[in-house]
């Protein structure tokens, strides 16, 4: 037998963590304003600043479809519970914040929120070069993984991240973006819809899914700026074939739904893998040029959406009429997941008049 140790075979990604984890936990956590005489160097910082924006109430407003934001207000009034301002302490958080090492000549700082899927944050190799061409801040929460609860942790927390770099740095608005990898695209996807005020698109790398059900529509004025102002860009390794297919499907469901600055990209030779240094600079590169919208191609399409719906509730208004509780119901619950907040307030009245245990009603 041989006194030669075994030696254990460690995954590069798994050594990438290990290695980020070291060099992090080294030093405590430094307040967002230190930052800015580190340019140039992955920091661990401590935010502070709360904004209504990522309080519970706003969350499920934007991110609950409208006969969910019913259900959820009825189960409180039920148990006589009340929501709580914030769903986190931002005390007891940490996040990985990047600053270019010069900055813009002119115009602000660009800014990328970036939500992993896992608990650690690091700088990927190869990215602080792509982050200084651009002059673009990234900023990315620590322990919001795919473990962790999505409107409880990661939207907060992504949310929070954009609001304390905000107030900390001159940031362009117009280049004010979200993204993520794999279950952490899907979550930026998801925040990207429902805060179009705040983040003028997303990097979505290796996860998408198509809009209703899991993504549920925001309230129209929300989704008409979504729809004029958001860029997408999808990001997938050629060999993740399961997560091609979603890009396919989400891509086209943008355009089905009149979201039409989506571009889609494959990664030679890459698996479901984070993207290279190189794949994403050219992402980042796409995201900051976006093409202006075509107003009377929105329009047409936005006039067909509008007519299918209201034609949906017109039959969901007449089935109410007619006494029909277990179709109204069926056709009510349908419509709220396809169409989400584009429905409101007309299926939230259906809702009340049908008395068939929608919502609570």
């Amino acid at each position: 037998m041989s006194d030669r140790p075994s030696v254990k075979r460690v995954s590069a990604g798994a050594l990438v963590l290990a290695i980020a984890a070291l060099v992090f936990d080294r030093a405590a956590p430094a307040d967002i304003a230190s930052t800015q005489q580190l340019r140039g160097m992955p920091q661990q910082a401590v935010l502070t600043e709360y904004d209504p924006l990522f309080s519970n109430a706003e969350i499920m407003r934007r991110l609950l479809s409208p006969l969910t934001q019913v259900a959820v207000r009825h189960m409180l009034a039920r148990t006589g519970k009340l929501l709580s301002r914030y769903p986190i302490d931002l005390t007891n958080e940490k996040f990985l914040v990047y600053v270019p090492s010069t900055a813009p000549p002119s115009r602000g700082y660009a800014l990328l929120v970036f939500i992993p899927p896992w608990d650690q944050t690091f700088l990927p190799f190869g990215w602080a070069s792509q982050l200084d061409r651009y002059g673009v801040i990234l900023v990315s929460p620590a322990s919001a993984g795919n473990t962790a609860a999505v409107l409880n942790r990661r939207v907060p927390l992504a949310l929070s991240a954009e609001t304390n770099i905000a107030r900390e740095y001159p940031l362009d608005r117009q280049r004010v973006f979200i993204g993520g990898f794999s279950g952490g695209s899907g979550v930026a996807l998801r925040i990207a819809l429902g805060y179009p005020d705040v983040f003028r698109g997303a990097l979505l790398n290796a996860g998408a899914a198509p809009l209703g059900g899991a993504y549920p529509l925001p309230r129209q004025d929300l989704f008409q700026r979504f729809r004029g102002t958001s860029h997408l860009v999808y990001v997938t390794g050629e060999l993740d074939t399961t997560n091609l297919g979603g890009d396919a499907g989400s891509s086209q469901s943008m355009q089905d739904w009149c979201v039409f600055e989506v571009e889609t990209h494959e990664t030679t030779g890459a698996g479901h893998e984070l993207m290279s240094a190189a794949a994403f600079g050219r992402a980042l590169e796409r995201l900051l040029s976006p093409a202006p919208a075509d107003p009377a191609r929105l329009g047409a399409c936005r006039s067909r959406v509008q007519q299918e719906l209201g034609e949906k509730l017109a039959r969901a208004e007449a089935l109410v009429a007619e006494s029909r509780r277990a179709a109204a119901r069926q056709l009510l619950l349908e419509i709220d997941e396809r169409y989400g907040g584009l429905a409101a307030p007309r299926i939230l009245d259906l809702a009340r008049r049908c008395e068939c245990g929608v919502a609570g009603s």
